[in-house]
């Protein structure tokens, strides 16, 4: 856990490998001058491994541009990022492009599946991407955790909606990234049916060990996670260990209404349970 120091020593203290992921001091920028954006405003975060974090605020807190810039889709204009240990913040386009293809996992609101490919083939685009060669033991393996083993030859057109989401949850973990990211991850779909893909979500974390950090509107996906951050004007400004989801909806009101205030950030370490920063 990240140890009481000053905020340049944090910045400037290696990674002790015990984080999924790490930003340090990141802020990101759009534009110049008066009429700068200020999408993140100094975020010091550290996810430890086998967690399930869900990230929620306002509309315009900077919840995309967090989830962006911490898996290296987008550049910080200040700080640093680490995945697994990895600073990805000074990398070349290429070597960011191998990173996330082999080392970490996608789930969005649109399931991106490629519907000329079967299921198997679907999982298997990771690894084909990466340059390795695809292993469909192990595509076989995550299908049958995901209930969908009996499907691999099947299109996703001849699918329902939530297992779309399976079979992108199935190809998010093929690979056994250092984090899945998922945004709004059942934006699209129904309530049974979302938590069914939360439930999964949740089994991946306590079962498989995987790390999730998950952007989203919604207090009762919140609800399935080890831990809610809240972001409001970007940056931190409270966190709730595993809740329900009225108590969630109601902080989230709480800053939804004051949106329009800068509030104080709290240290991400004081907001994981660990020593203040």
């Amino acid at each position: 856990m990240w140890r009481r120091g000053t905020r340049r020593n944090q910045r400037e203290a290696p990674s002790t490998g015990d984080w999924a992921v790490e930003l340090c001091g990141v802020r990101r920028r759009y534009g110049r001058g008066a009429r700068a954006v200020h999408a993140l405003r100094g975020i010091d975060l550290a996810l430890p491994r086998g967690s399930f974090t869900a990230v929620m605020g306002p509309s315009g807190s900077g919840k995309s541009t967090f989830l962006q810039c911490a898996a290296g889709l987008d550049r910080p204009s200040e700080g640093v990022v680490r995945l697994g240990g990895t600073e990805i913040t000074g990398m070349s386009e290429n070597k960011l492009t191998a990173l996330r293809r082999g080392r970490l996992g996608f789930v969005f609101q649109s399931f991106n599946l490629l519907p000329s490919l079967t299921v198997e083939q679907n999982v298997l685009l990771p690894m084909r991407l990466a340059g390795a060669r695809p292993d469909r033991a192990r595509a076989r393996e995550v299908l049958a955790q995901v209930g969908l083993d009996q499907h691999a030859r099947r299109r996703p057109g001849q699918l329902s909606g939530g297992q779309q989401q399976r079979v992108a949850i199935a190809r998010a973990l093929v690979t056994r990234p250092d984090v899945v990211f998922a945004d709004e991850p059942t934006g699209a779909l129904d309530t049974g049916t979302a938590a069914e893909v939360l439930t999964l979500l949740r089994r991946a974390v306590d079962e498989m060990g995987a790390t999730v950090t998950m952007v989203t509107h919604d207090p009762t996906a919140a609800g399935y996670a080890d831990r809610v951050l809240f972001l409001a004007d970007g940056s931190f400004a409270d966190s709730l260990p595993r809740s329900s989801a009225d108590r969630i909806a109601a902080r989230l009101g709480e800053l939804t209404a004051k949106a329009g205030a800068a509030p104080a950030p709290v240290p991400a370490a004081a907001a994981l349970g660990g020593a203040p920063v």
